[in-house]
């Protein structure tokens, strides 16, 4: 029989030879742990920015806060009453509540909204917004006032460019509920000396230009945004920008406060899915109030229409969206909130717990204006070759943008911009709306129209009062500003708001119209 151990000189070597290898081999261990990990969820968003399938598996995932809640409902013992049509909220089940009949020709009884909506903007969540921004102090104060008569009260706006003199930075100072900061030395300080500059998670964008180093920023912004949000008590934050407008669809009083009331306690963030403004004319100057068409998220659309519509949709550009494709979401103030990039949030300490709406959005308005697309020229300091263009922009159309922009004459980019971007083409426009890839949305547009006037309205009582205090009334569905700016609990539009609205309610001369759904009652009124 052998031995079980075998004695003699080569086992004395045995043992040091392991003892020398066992380091070595517990170090490459590591190294396979750490690369075939997963990857930070972080990375793994920012990718999704310009990896479109990637994105749409990952948002088929998410819950749906509305499709939860009527399950809430159902398992509560409500589900066997009156459910709210198509254009109302948030699928709430009514039973005893006090019909009064619509209009002629509308279809459906009105219901009496559950909740009172001045309560609702006194008790519920308060909203912050970060934003930075380079637009005019006009074009901010008007952006603000759409999202005031939303409910959103706080706003923390990190000022470049134009919106960064001393006189923008006095006057957007003097709107309440604003705090602004400057991009000085003692930002630039903060930025350094900040927890995510010291990580890696961004450094796929570090030592990059233009674009690249717009995200960065964007991201350092929203870490200080989260101090300051937390520091006021804000219950619910969002960075969005100047060129956004939040579209609350599935609230009966076209209320983000509403919308954010709704989600459960134990959900951390809630994702509103992006739909991308559609020019239907070459000569659009302002798209808040002259674009209507949308095209809508693939998480809102059939998957059949989805894919048998994408060559039509896409229009030989590289993805189904022109610009971004992941939406922008709303987190909870909580400790341990971070960035996840520019469009998501994460934490430190946990996972969040993150749903998505099946009905409201982010309303990005992109390449309306022939002047967004000839302006791409002049953006940053790169050379009109791929390799540059590569290296200064993170997606792939504004990379086509800006070498067609850089390299073609006037007219030839006008058709480049006719061809890619402006939809003129009612037969296709009609067939998109039915299929609901499209969509024809019109409150955003009425709401701007009068706020804008009432803004007009309050500079001239300003400057005849030199300066007093007898300003005009801007009243949304969630809250009035007064001519200082305060929020009260209103939900009337004030006259000055809603002159001549019954004229603009009605579509431009061969426009399509259709309902995808889930229209607020403005929209169905604009039908």
């Amino acid at each position: 029989m052998r031995p079980l151990f075998r004695s003699g000189p080569s086992h004395t070597f045995t043992v040091p030879r392991i003892l020398l290898l066992l380091p070595l081999a517990l170090a490459i261990f590591a190294l396979v742990l750490q690369f075939s990990s997963h990857r930070d969820p972080v990375q793994t968003d920012i990718f999704d920015l310009f990896n479109e399938q990637e994105f749409i598996r990952s948002s088929n995932k998410l819950p749906r806060l509305e499709s939860q809640l009527r399950k809430s409902n159902i398992a509560n013992g409500n589900g066997g009453g009156r459910k709210i049509g198509a254009g109302a909220g948030i699928d709430a089940t009514l039973n005893n509540y006090p019909k009064r009949p619509l209009p002629e020709g509308l279809g459906e009884d009105w219901i009496w909204p559950q909740k009172d909506s001045s309560s609702l903007a006194t008790t519920g969540p308060k909203i912050a917004f970060i934003v930075t921004t380079a637009e005019s102090v006009s074009q901010i104060k008007l952006w603000m006032a759409y999202h005031r008569a939303l409910g959103v009260s706080t706003y923390y706006l990190f000022v470049e460019g134009q919106a960064s003199t001393p006189e923008a930075i006095t006057a957007l100072r003097a709107e309440p509920g604003v705090t602004v900061i400057a991009g000085d030395e003692d930002l630039q300080s903060r930025h350094a000396n900040s927890r995510i500059w010291n990580e890696n998670w961004l450094s796929a964008f570090f030592n990059k230009p233009c674009n690249h180093e717009l995200f960065v920023r964007q991201s350092l912004n929203m870490e200080m945004g989260i101090s300051l949000a937390q520091k006021d008590k804000a219950d619910w934050l969002l960075h969005i920008d100047t060129d956004e407008l939040l579209y609350p669809s599935g609230t009966r009083d076209y209320s983000l406060i509403e919308l954010l009331s709704s989600v459960p306690g134990d959900v951390d963030l809630l994702v509103f899915p992006n739909y991308e403004s559609l020019a239907e004319k070459t000569d659009v100057e302002d798209p808040f109030t002259e674009v209507t068409l949308f095209k809508r998220s693939y998480s809102h659309v059939e998957s059949d229409a989805y894919f048998a519509e994408y060559g039509t949709v896409s229009r030989g550009n590289p993805n189904y969206f022109t610009t971004y494709g992941n939406g922008k979401s709303a987190a909870r103030v909580v400790d341990g909130l971070r960035p996840n990039g520019a469009h998501r949030w994460h934490n430190y300490n946990r996972t969040p717990k993150e749903w998505s709406s099946e009905q409201a959005a982010v309303l990005h308005y992109t390449y309306n204006r022939f002047s967004d697309l000839k302006s791409r020229r002049d953006r940053c300091d790169c050379k009109p070759t791929e390799e540059d263009a590569e290296r200064c922009f993170i997606l792939p159309f504004d990379r086509i943008a800006f070498l067609e922009a850089s390299l073609k004459p006037d007219d030839k980019l006008m058709d480049f911009f006719k061809e890619r971007l402006v939809w003129e083409d009612n037969e296709i426009k009609v067939k998109l709306v039915k299929k609901g890839l499209f969509s024809r949305l019109y409150e955003p547009q009425l709401m701007i129209r009068g706020l804008r006037q009432a803004l007009a309205n309050k500079d001239t009582l300003a400057n005849k009062d030199n300066g007093g205090g007898g300003g005009s009334t801007i009243s949304g569905r969630n809250g009035t500003m007064d001519g200082g700016g305060s929020i009260d609990t209103s939900v009337k539009l004030s006259a000055a708001a809603t002159s001549g609205i019954a004229k603009q309610t009605q579509p431009p001369p061969g426009a399509v119209t259709g309902n995808d759904g889930g229209a607020t009652a403005l929209e169905v009124e604009a039908h």
